[in-house]
């Protein structure tokens, strides 16, 4: 507990921009989240106030760094299972808990329990050797391989196609699982909050754009969407957080097929596809996870506008104009775009910041955030 104002005080394992974000929600309700970092100068560490360094790996930095916290949360899903574990025996309040997290570190066991409860997945299985690989292609190539732990953005995941691709792979060591190909038409996103009391807050499904394996753009709400589909989504997402025992956010990538829903992966906290909350919706995600890890009730999570579009913008080549320049001729060419970035250093194709754009013409919309993030990125 704060002495200073008397409330909870969260801490956050993990210093990247969910956490910078997140502690911009926290000031609104009167904190200022405790975040661990590995480095002073990590997006979140510039500028949250209590900010102790250490990893995520070490269990006695996680140990005394929960010390000073009523709850503990992540911004990342690479804690050990094992050191959530020895922290919750200890009676750290951690959220969301081991049981649950695990289905997010784990591609293996994700897909297991989500079999187990019904959900729709696609066909896979664990393998361990080129031949299992083979077996499980059944003819039709290629086949998605993905690391069991440990991916993101595209990282973890190979189209593996013939015997001999998949033999280079299984030798390197890595724990994998084999997936169907699915026949797409587009990736959804239901996002949902869930706190200790089982109140449950669901956002508009979105649709989300991939490039390269990393998400590139979010459209909210999905267009040409039903009704229909879009309910199912999102009582998929609530049934799942409730079956899992999630609390706080809960983020369900979906594909979209002609023969409806099938769950692509989960996470576990504050998620890229929800960054068009912050101007687009009522509560941001980023202040729900917050409600929903103090145990409040959560926020209203209705729109702001007809349609709200978020774009990623990346690390471009070195080169041309400064981004201070570039922030310059934006706003003066589109006073309306929303500009998020997260002071981290620029590398080609990394994420560093976000551009939001809200209105009533969809296509104006989407274009104008498009163009924005191109221009932050490449300076032309």
């Amino acid at each position: 507990m704060d002495t200073r104002t008397g409330l909870p005080v969260v801490g956050m394992v993990g210093g990247g921009q969910l956490a910078r974000m997140t502690h911009q929600a926290a000031i609104s309700l009167g904190q200022s989240l405790r975040v661990l970092s590995e480095k002073p100068d990590d997006s979140a560490a510039l500028v949250a106030a209590d900010v102790p360094i250490g990893t995520h790996t070490d269990l006695a930095a996680l140990r005394e760094f929960a010390k000073g916290c009523d709850a503990v949360t992540f911004d990342h899903e690479h804690v050990p299972t094992e050191h959530i574990e020895a922290l919750e025996a200890e009676g750290v309040k951690i959220f969301p808990g081991s049981k649950a997290l695990v289905f997010a570190q784990d591609k293996g066991m994700m897909r297991e329990r989500l079999a187990e409860l019904g959900a729709p997945v696609p066909r896979w299985a664990r393998v361990s050797s080129g031949a299992e690989i083979e077996a499980f292609a059944q003819g039709s190539w290629p086949v998605v391989a993905k690391a069991t732990r440990g991916g993101y953005d595209g990282r973890g995941v190979w189209m593996v196609g013939s015997r001999e691709a998949a033999d280079d792979l299984v030798s390197t060591g890595i724990s994998l699982i084999a997936e169907e190909k699915v026949p797409l038409r587009r990736e959804l996103a239901a996002l949902v909050a869930r706190s200790p009391f089982g109140q449950v807050a669901a956002y508009p499904v979105v649709e989300t754009v991939q490039k390269d394996g990393i998400c590139v753009e979010v459209i909210a709400p999905a267009p040409d969407l039903s009704d229909e589909r879009a309910l199912e989504a999102q009582q998929l997402a609530i049934d799942l957080a409730n079956a899992l025992g999630v609390v706080g956010l809960l983020a369900v990538e979906l594909f979209e097929t002609e023969a409806g829903i099938v769950v692509n992966e989960l996470a576990m906290r504050p998620h890229n596809s929800g960054h068009w909350t912050i101007e687009g919706a009522r509560t941001s995600q980023f202040e729900q996870h917050l409600r929903a890890v103090l145990d409040y009730p959560m926020g209203s999570t209705a729109l702001t506008a007809p349609f709200v579009v978020m774009a990623n913008v990346l690390g471009g080549e070195p080169g041309g104009i400064s981004i201070d320049e570039r922030l310059h001729h934006l706003f003066a060419a589109d006073p309306g775009a929303r500009v998020h970035l997260y002071g981290k250093q620029v590398r080609p194709g990394r994420k560093i910041g976000h551009v939001t754009v809200l209105g009533d013409d969809l296509q104006d919309v989407r274009a104008r955030a498009v163009r924005a993030a191109k221009w932050l990125q490449e300076g032309v």
